[in-house]
């Protein structure tokens, strides 16, 4: 027997041969019809890093969480003057006890100390609520920094409104103003938060209404795209 004319190559050429090649870059590597691959992953060049092609990057969405903190906190004002303004006012009257001043409570079971945390909590609801769907209107799209900016945004402002009430409400000094308008004389109580929980209410509804509107009406990741040709299993070496 003679020996033929083209003898199979060495095992490492025959390896080299044989290995596979990455699909170039192109047109073809989406496909005839233009489709992305399957678990690829696109993302596009702006600036100084990569950003994802369908949000902003991380350094933008930190500056918009930071921006909404600061815009939701100065409401934390217009909460301090609404809770001066409607809470009940603490009934407070002197007396003189061996020389002494000593204030007492004119209604010893009065429900005016209650209802100033009450006031505060439900204002403080209504301001979380307002706050969120501003938010979720103006940025429809979520994330975990907006979500944080918001919530820290609104314990924020209401701790600037709990200062801002007392600083609006009367003076602290009860017994100078026991003294200044006279024994037996009524007058009012500085503004006063008994249940610090209150100043969870603006965050927490704040939190919760935004997590339930993006769920409910915010944007939808787009489903995979294939293409319509059918599928062609490899051929087997």
């Amino acid at each position: 027997m003679t020996a033929p004319l083209n003898p199979p190559p060495p095992p490492h050429e025959r390896s080299a041969q044989g290995s596979w090649q990455p699909p170039a870059a192109g047109p073809e590597a989406h496909g005839a019809h233009g489709f992305q691959a399957p678990g690829s992953h696109h993302a596009e060049y702006a600036g100084h890093g990569w950003y994802e092609q369908d949000g902003p990057g991380l350094q933008a969405e930190v500056r918009e969480a930071a921006v909404v903190a600061v815009a939701v906190a100065l409401g934390g004002v217009l909460l301090g003057v609404l809770w001066w303004w409607l809470a009940p006012h603490v009934p407070l009257v002197g007396d003189v006890a061996e020389g002494n001043w000593a204030v007492y409570l004119k209604e010893t079971e009065g429900e005016q100390a209650v209802g100033v945390d009450g006031t505060f909590t439900l204002l403080g609801l209504g301001f979380g609520v307002v706050s969120a769907l501003v938010v979720f209107l103006l940025r429809r799209r979520g994330g975990v920094p907006l979500v944080v900016g918001l919530a820290v945004g609104g314990l924020l402002g209401s701790l600037l409104a709990w200062r801002t009430g007392v600083w609006l409400g009367p003076a602290g000094d009860v017994v100078a103003q026991a003294r200044e308008v006279g024994r037996g004389v009524t007058f009012s109580a500085p503004l006063r938060m008994g249940a610090k929980g209150a100043l969870l209410a603006w965050p927490l509804a704040a939190l919760v209404l935004h997590l339930g509107l993006t769920a409910l009406f915010g944007p939808r990741d787009p489903e995979p795209e294939f293409s319509d040709g059918p599928y062609q299993a490899p051929p087997v070496a």
